[in-house]
């Protein structure tokens, strides 16, 4: 019986430390892993604030054939939708990186006059992540609604 239990002291102080040495091999993975995920969802953010963008200035450019060619009021829609972004702080015109907001006529799939917006923005410099993430993402996003009479 005291064989036994000696023999598992001799295991356990043999064992002592793993735990620690295996957390030191993994945390360098973890820590790119943790990194990766918060780049995507500032990535993914931008998709949505983009997205969003282009869709109400297009709102609001489809209003009326006065408005359609309102480029100073669409790019002020888009700055205010995309406003909670960190590069746009001192942003006020929309004719250059990181945002760039531009408008055209167009015609709908049914053949009727119709209203589109391009809006294009860059993003703020991330950590990158060299063969899966270059630091910057530029997204562009078009909408295009019919003209109301």
């Amino acid at each position: 019986m005291k064989q036994q239990n000696s023999s598992c002291k001799v295991r356990r102080k043999r064992e002592r430390g793993h735990a620690v040495l295996e957390a030191a091999f993994l945390a360098p993975w973890i820590i790119f892993l943790f990194v990766g995920a918060f780049d995507m969802g500032f990535y993914a953010y931008a998709l949505i604030c983009t997205e969003n963008a282009a869709r109400i200035a297009t709102m609001y450019t489809s209003g009326s054939t006065s408005t359609w060619t309102d480029s100073t009021t669409a790019c002020s829609i888009a700055l205010g939708e995309m406003g909670s972004m960190r590069n746009l702080a001192g942003v006020t015109t929309c004719n250059a990186l990181p945002l760039v907001v531009t408008l055209a006529s167009a015609t709908g799939p049914d053949g009727s006059s119709a209203s589109q917006v391009t809006v294009r923005y860059q993003s703020d410099q991330l950590i990158p992540i060299p063969g899966v993430l270059m630091g910057r993402l530029t997204v562009t996003r078009v909408a295009q609604m019919r003209l109301r009479s």
